[in-house]
């Protein structure tokens, strides 16, 4: 047997390769000693590949584990090398039919790993894949058996329209997986079909093995994908992919000598689920697209949450912008319906601004927010066009997603397919005009229908027209930051039905959440750095009475990363508008420490049925903890992962807040539900 170990930034990766050469991923994950070669090793894997019309192995029931090429495919060679990010690995296998490799991505000082798979057609004729896997790994916690049922528990990620980011946690049983026999038919699944790449769950998942060992993975693409584990020979496996033939429609015919590579994913190691967290946050931010947005991390303005919702006109956008100038706002962004009368839902398609809005022109009203200092921003949703759209009648079928000869419609809207070079020209054309006429320097950039599997226009698969569009809509948000590397474009999906990993390695802002009442918006804000690094995450604040605990409630949630005010702050009175002032002018303070922040879950993973929620940012020595009281009636009392030498309450500094602290507990005494602090902290450690 063939050994072969190397460990990088601590995670251990361990390679063995039998004398049928055989190539095994033994083991990937903290270096915690040796890592022994059993013989009951024959289901590790290192990649699933299905063709279609070739054998499976058998019983694989519902699961992308146990394919047919996976288990072929033969060592061919192990190859490390560096890049300007780190350590790379890639084993080659081959069979008859491919050529695969698997490529493992490491980065210097991040305990975090990326990986894909690439497959070559090697077989002379045309061939048509059903499965690629980005990642297996079959001994998530070792390469030995271990009672799985009683010391693992697995986190999932649901997420829903105004439901963002509420993890669940389980045990294997609550979901259904027992040892039945040294294998089971049933799996541990998470997946997604269609363009909302988190519209029921996060891409993202992660387990934990009680006593020590932790994994968080996510799968990083705008499309469909899937994730399962599974149990066999006493171990689980962890398989991520992207698109597959029996989840999502997905399947390609590749070509001799061509060549397809799976979607990427990325995964973390600590030893518990806060050093998985910062490991993840910190890989997040290494290959991210590098812009000063994310560092000086302006306040944005949007004219839509609880404020005018959609029914922009000069009329009602100057006193807003005259408020929001006044407030400290950076950026501000005229939301949707700037570009049609009435009900503009079903005629989108143009984006010119209706002239009954804006009696002198939008031009003059963004010239106007310019004036006042502020970046000016317009809302776009150019994915789509409106059944209604007089240019929707006038373009040909192959600008949009079809199936069976007719274009989908979801909503009142046409998809338009980004993998035509001709809907690429109108896209640019469209952003050209609105940066050259207008001088605007942000895109909030939303999506709001469900494209569904895909589109079979081009003679492909659905799931492969969805694909290429993917890729395609993303390789054309990348074009814009080349010919306007200052452009800031918000990644929107109706709030967070499109957080994802590829979506965010180039946009600047997420919106996290549509959620309109801020008593929820709480529990999205103290989870949504699990999906996203605080300095991209726009959280709204909307006060939208008088009531004075309102108001700071609002700005607790939104300080610890993107402030995206909104509320109709015209009609607000000079006390609360001095509270919005005092949490923004306390933001430029204090931001220039997220973008370096790691994020702390203190209250687990918080729900909106909780008594009380917190989330905490650790900046070096100094921790910030936001604290809502939500309908509890007790002291909220907190464990904080560090012991505390000085704290202060660092919002609203009015002097009036009860709180105590000693050693690593802070305690806050609500006076009534539903207020929340910010809380400035020194502790004695670093991280």
């Amino acid at each position: 047997m063939d050994v072969r170990t190397f460990v990088f930034n601590g995670i251990k990766t361990v390679f063995c390769i039998d004398g049928e050469k055989n190539a095994r991923l033994l083991y990937m994950g903290p270096d915690r000693g040796d890592v022994r070669a059993e013989e009951n090793i024959r289901w590790f894997r290192a990649a699933e590949v299905q063709i279609c019309g070739e054998d499976h192995n058998d019983h694989h029931f519902n699961k992308l584990f146990g394919t047919g090429e996976g288990g072929t495919l033969r060592f061919v060679s192990l190859s490390h090398s560096r890049n300007g990010f780190g350590d790379v690995l890639t084993l080659r296998q081959e069979n008859g039919h491919i050529a695969a490799e698997s490529v493992y991505q490491f980065y210097d000082g991040i305990a975090a790993v990326g990986a894909y798979t690439a497959v070559e057609n090697r077989s002379g004729a045309p061939l048509t894949l059903d499965i690629v896997s980005s990642y297996e790994n079959v001994g998530i916690f070792g390469a030995q058996p271990f009672d799985w049922e009683a010391e693992t528990e697995i986190y999932l990620p649901h997420n829903a329209w105004k439901g963002e980011c509420i993890w669940k946690k389980y045990t294997p049983h609550a979901l259904g997986l027992y040892k039945v026999e040294s294998f089971s038919g049933k799996r541990i699944t998470a997946k997604n079909t269609g363009g909302w790449s988190s519209c029921e769950y996060l891409p993202m998942g992660m387990a934990v093995k009680k006593g020590g060992g932790a994994l968080l993975w996510q799968i990083e693409h705008n499309g469909s994908w899937s994730w399962e584990i599974g149990t066999i020979d006493g171990r689980l496996y962890l398989l991520l992919s992207g698109p597959s033939a029996s989840e999502s429609g997905w399947s390609k015919t590749l070509a001799a000598g061509e060549r397809f590579e799976s979607v990427r994913a990325a995964l973390a190691f600590g030893e518990n689920e806060r050093e998985c967290f910062f490991a993840l946050t910190k890989y997040r931010r290494a290959v991210r697209r590098k812009n000063a947005d994310n560092e000086n991390l302006p306040v944005i303005f949007n004219d839509y949450m609880n404020c005018l919702f959609g029914d922009p006109t000069t009329e009602k956008e100057i006193p807003l912008i005259d408020r929001a100038a006044a407030l400290g706002a950076e950026y501000y962004c005229i939301d949707c319906g700037w570009y049609g009368d009435g009900d503009w839902w079903t005629t989108v398609g143009e984006w010119k601004p209706a002239k009954s809005r804006f009696p002198g022109g939008l031009k003059a009203l963004i010239d106007y927010i310019r004036a006042k200092g502020m970046t000016a921003g317009l809302w776009l949703e150019i994915e789509v066009m409106g059944k209604d759209s007089p240019l929707a009648a006038r373009l040909p079928d192959d600008w949009f997603f079809r199936r069976g000869g007719r274009r989908i419609i979801d909503h009142g809207r046409y998809q338009l397919d980004f993998s035509n070079p001709e809907v690429v020209a109108y896209a640019d054309g469209v952003v050209d005009r609105l940066i050259g006429e207008y001088g605007i320097g942000y895109i909030k950039m939303d999506y709001n229908i469900q494209c569904g599997t895909g589109t079979d226009g081009q003679g492909c698969s659905v799931g492969e027209g969805l694909l290429r569009h993917n890729r395609a809509y993303l390789a054309w948000i990348a074009s814009l930051y080349a010919r306007y590397p200052s452009l800031v474009i918000e990644n929107c999906a109706s709030g967070g039905l499109r957080m994802d990993g590829a979506s965010l390695r180039l946009c600047s802002v997420q919106s996290v959440s549509d959620q309109t009442d801020y008593k929820k918006m709480a529990a999205i804000a103290a989870n949504c750095a699990t999906a996203v690094p605080p300095e991209q995450a726009a959280v709204w604040s909307y006060p939208m009475s008088d009531d004075e605990e309102e108001v700071i409630f609002n700005m607790v949630s939104t300080l610890l990363f993107r402030v995206q005010q909104s509320g109709n702050v015209a009609a607000l009175g000079e006390g609360r508008l001095r509270l919005i002032r005092e949490g923004v002018e306390y933001y430029k303070k204090i931001r220039r420490d997220i973008p370096a922040g790691l994020p702390l879950f203190l209250t687990d993973f918080s729900y909106y049925d909780a008594p009380f929620c917190a989330y905490g940012l650790k900046c070096g020595k100094r921790l910030y903890a936001a604290v809502w009281n939500l309908a509890g009636k007790d002291p909220v009392e907190l464990t904080l992962p560090y012991p505390v030498r000085t704290c202060r309450v660092g919002y609203p500094a009015d002097g009036k807040t009860q709180f105590s602290f000693a050693g690593n507990k802070l305690r806050f005494v609500p006076t009534k539900p539903y207020q929340a602090r910010l809380f400035e902290m020194e502790t004695e450690e670093e991280e």
